[in-house]
């Protein structure tokens, strides 16, 4: 014990000496500092943005992008992931026939495995109020249930009911856009607009849904399915929207519902679907296949950034060696060891390229804010990704510094006491 402690003291002041000449180095000399670190510092940058980039869009897609929920999923004439591929997209589009509403009466009545299913068709078209217009809002035909299988909220006033769906009311259910630009500063229930001329009465406002990749969510009009199809009629833009008895039954009750269209619309054994059924999890493994992709070259370009940085670093230190070779003569001849010697190099080695890092994290959080609120798109800097960041950094610091460490440590103290200051 009498004999570590001196030890373990000797070994903490050499590491906090390290640190202290490592810092004063980079204070005298800021250019060559700045220059030595630039590789850290964009490598660090690189990675620490690309990270944000990738978290945030998680959160964002988790919250946002898709409504459907753990247990929900759609049932749409055709849909695109992946890899573009026009010629499959202009098969599917001969292929593939519109939803009706006999076939979403036909999976209402026969499927066992689904909690609630709905359905819904979507145009643009004109709203007006008092004179004010408003081109382009989204007009949503549903089923009284919609709003409870997306999980839209009331914001004030109702929802459409079954009995309004059945007798084709003419009422409406508004996104805050429009509550917003019609009915600002008034109560917007029991107000009638109108929808290509035709009135409807305002029932309910949803509450805020906010926008995905800055395209608002909100401008929207929900009425009544029967209304609309007596309006538009029914033979386009139809859809299908589920949800299964829970989340470990999702893929089983996708299973049924595509054997109950497929069996209605007479396709044989090993005819492809006409129709296409997806939930939540194939955005997610969209996205996910997105950002591998997207973390693949950020680790190439890092890993060049890193590389050539630490190459600079060695440099610098061989020359920092060279330096201070009388100095290091004159702490060897009062006793102070190879390993003493090599500690200090590999700890300002890596001081060097950790404060690099903390640089490099620095303008990464500075490109993020400046993105999140100048951009639609969401950026989120977690903070494991500042101790990866300035870690990875100090590791390529103490990689590179092994070798001038090294050959500090071996200069003969006779000889290193010759060169002149």
């Amino acid at each position: 014990m009498a004999v570590s402690r001196p030890r373990q003291f000797r070994l903490s002041a050499s590491f906090w000496e390290a640190t202290r000449i490592a810092l004063d180095s980079l204070r005298k000399n800021k250019l060559r500092s700045f220059l030595t670190l630039l590789g850290i510092i964009l490598a660090t940058t690189t990675l620490i943005a690309v990270t944000a980039l990738i978290h945030g869009m998680d959160v964002y897609i988790a919250e946002k992008v898709s409504n459907m929920g753990a247990d929900g999923f759609r049932i749409v004439r055709m849909a695109w992931f992946g890899p573009w591929d026009p010629k499959k997209f202009f098969e599917m589009q001969k292929r593939n026939p519109q939803i009706r509403p006999d076939e979403f009466e036909f999976v209402k009545s026969q499927a066992t495995l689904l909690k609630d299913v709905g359905m819904m068709a979507s145009r643009d078209a004109r709203v007006s109020f008092k004179g004010a217009s408003v081109e382009g809002v989204e007009i949503d035909g549903i089923t009284y249930n919609i709003p409870a299988i997306n999980n839209v909220q009331v914001d004030t006033g109702r929802g459409i009911t079954y009995e309004e769906v059945r007798r084709h009311a003419p009422v409406a259910f508004i996104g805050n856009d429009i509550r917003t630009r019609f009915f600002e500063s008034q109560d917007p229930l029991g107000k009638t607009i109108a929808i290509e001329g035709n009135p409807y009465e305002v029932v309910g406002v949803v509450k805020t849904l906010g926008s995905v990749f800055g395209n608002s969510q909100d401008n929207f009009v929900m009425i009544p399915i029967e209304a609309y199809f007596k309006t538009y009629g029914n033979r386009n833009g139809i859809r299908m929207i589920a949800k299964a008895m829970d989340q470990p039954h999702l893929m089983e009750a996708e299973d049924e519902v595509r054997v109950l269209l497929r069996s209605y619309r007479h396709l044989r054994p090993g005819q492809d679907d006409n129709f296409t059924i997806f939930a939540s999890e194939t955005f997610v493994n969209l996205w996910q296949s997105l950002t591998a992709t997207i973390a693949a070259m950020a680790v190439g370009i890092v890993s060049v950034f890193m590389v050539v940085g630490g190459i600079v670093i060695m440099n610098i230190m061989l020359a920092v060696v060279t330096e201070r070779t009388h100095e290091i003569g004159i702490r060897k001849s009062l006793g102070a060891r190879r390993r003493d010697i090599l500690n200090q190099y590999l700890v300002e080695s890596s001081v060097l390229a950790g404060v690099g890092g903390l640089i490099g994290v620095a303008a990464a959080w500075l490109v993020a804010v400046a993105v999140r609120n100048l951009t639609s798109v969401p950026m989120a800097l977690p903070l494991s990704a500042i101790f990866i960041g300035v870690g990875l950094s100090a590791t390529v610091g103490l990689f590179f510094g092994i070798y001038p460490a090294r050959r500090a440590s071996k200069l003969d103290p006779i000889e290193a006491l010759r060169v002149e200051r």
